[in-house]
């Protein structure tokens, strides 16, 4: 059985930023992603708030399984939302999160891996998460490169175990 995962804004931009400094790192995710067959899939919401600033064109489109918001992944926002604590906006507006939103994505289509560069907020959500019982692992790019991260059994790629 191969992992799924679905990629964040954060490190997307990574991916294709060089000035940033976890480029590299996103690099190595994204090739071993793909050696290994691996899905990644894309948010709408995801997409949406990456053409803030770039195109989406500027993304390897091919390699990607797109996920549209619907119905059941809204539900299930709340339900995250409620778990985790209510949020409020500058206006008082009781608010669910983008981040929110992506991860309760993941959840309802059985992906259990989101890579982010998000560590203070997105990251942090999918940790309460997990300790909650939700099916649900960040991998935070400023830990590094780690392909067992990736593998059912944790089990260290040689490559890894040498560079270590």
């Amino acid at each position: 059985m191969k992992f799924s995962a679905l990629l964040d804004t954060s490190f997307l931009i990574s991916l294709t930023d060089k000035n940033r400094p976890t480029h590299e790192i996103a690099k190595q995710y994204y090739k071993y992603m793909i050696e290994q067959g691996i899905t990644m899939y894309l948010s709408s919401i995801v997409v949406s708030e990456f053409c803030i600033k770039q195109l989406l064109t500027d993304l390897p489109l091919r390699n990607f399984q797109f996920l549209p918001f619907n119905i059941p992944d809204g539900i299930e926002s709340a339900n995250i939302y409620n778990l985790l604590g209510n949020i409020k906006s500058d206006d008082s507006r009781t608010v669910v999160r983008n981040d929110l939103k992506i991860i309760a994505q993941a959840l309802k289509a059985n992906i259990p891996v989101i890579f982010t560069d998000d560590f203070r907020t997105f990251y942090k959500d999918c940790e309460r998460l997990s300790t909650s019982g939700k099916n649900i692992k960040a991998i935070v790019l400023k830990h590094g490169f780690d392909s067992s991260q990736l593998r059912f059994d944790g089990q260290k790629d040689i490559e890894d175990v040498i560079t270590q």
